[in-house]
């Protein structure tokens, strides 16, 4: 006996039954990615859980996490996620990332050396309410030309110093690179005039220059305008600016984030680190 064959809306619905469960287990097999990038009001920044904004602590600048307490913890949740096994979204690398031993013994990612956490005031995906909280709070995002430190001033000579170069103790809000090392200023520059790079850079091993060609992400609270890129007379180089301030590194802190071994060579306050209180370079 001839069998029954499906007619061609039969066929169709069948077709479409397989497609639907095909595409389920499509989706169930892909999970969404661990850290994505997403725009806000603030820009680019790295996003986690449910598009949640992550955050990096000015006071964690030396890669070790200084929230620990059970309120700071409790604003500030932390994130973890093994970056052998993340899932990262268009633009990220996974070299960037890696896990610290918190001082409870639990564990946290950090993005170039910066700790990372969400704020419990962020409701939704693109909230960014913890920008600047308390000052020492901002957005992650993968390209800034400058982020802050926040902390004890220790010299060269292994004194401790206050914000206005007094020997004693306390935490200075300063101005670091996207990784977290000390920039400084030299009292005797003048606006946008480097007067200590000698033009062989025979000097530039002590002081080095921040060659910042081009500005890419800041601090909210700065204004971008305060940046200004300059030629170093005679040297070929570029070195970033700030309120006219040509920007440096020391050379001995060794490209140790966090480390302000500077801020007392020769004298305290010749080298002074930089921050938004500092003031527009001399003519």
């Amino acid at each position: 006996m001839k069998q029954p064959s499906l007619t061609k809306y039969g066929l169709y619905y069948v077709l479409l039954f397989v497609a639907i469960l095909t595409g389920c287990k499509d989706n169930e097999s892909t999970p969404a990615n661990d850290v994505d990038l997403a725009t806000t009001t603030l820009g680019s920044v790295l996003t986690g859980e449910s598009g949640k904004t992550l955050y990096f602590f000015a006071s964690d600048v030396s890669g070790v996490s200084s929230c620990t307490s059970a309120t700071c913890m409790g604003n500030w949740p932390v994130f973890y996620k093994d970056p052998a096994t993340m899932k990262l979204g268009t633009g990220l690398t996974v070299t960037d990332f890696a896990v610290i031993n918190r001082p409870d013994g639990s564990k946290q990612t950090t993005y170039k050396g910066w700790p990372l956490y969400y704020y419990k005031n962020d409701t939704k995906a693109g909230d960014v309410t913890g920008e600047n909280v308390g000052n020492v709070w901002l957005v992650a995002k993968t390209d800034y030309s400058i982020m802050l430190g926040n902390g004890q001033l220790l010299g060269n000579n292994g004194k401790t110093y206050t914000s206005d170069y007094k020997e004693g103790t306390g935490n200075t809000l300063y101005f670091t690179d996207g990784v977290g090392r000390t920039l400084y200023g030299f009292v005797n520059d003048r606006n946008k005039q480097n007067k200590y790079t000698k033009a062989d850079l025979s000097n530039n091993a002590t002081w080095p220059l921040f060659e910042e060609a081009t500005l890419k992400s800041v601090p909210s609270v700065l204004n971008k305008a305060d940046f200004v890129v300059i030629d170093v007379t005679g040297t070929g180089k570029k070195q970033l600016t700030y309120k006219g301030w040509p920007l440096y590194y020391f050379g001995p802190d060794n490209a140790v984030r966090g480390a302000t071994k500077g801020v007392s060579v020769p004298t305290p306050g010749i080298w002074p680190i930089v921050n938004a209180n500092t003031q527009v370079a001399p003519n």
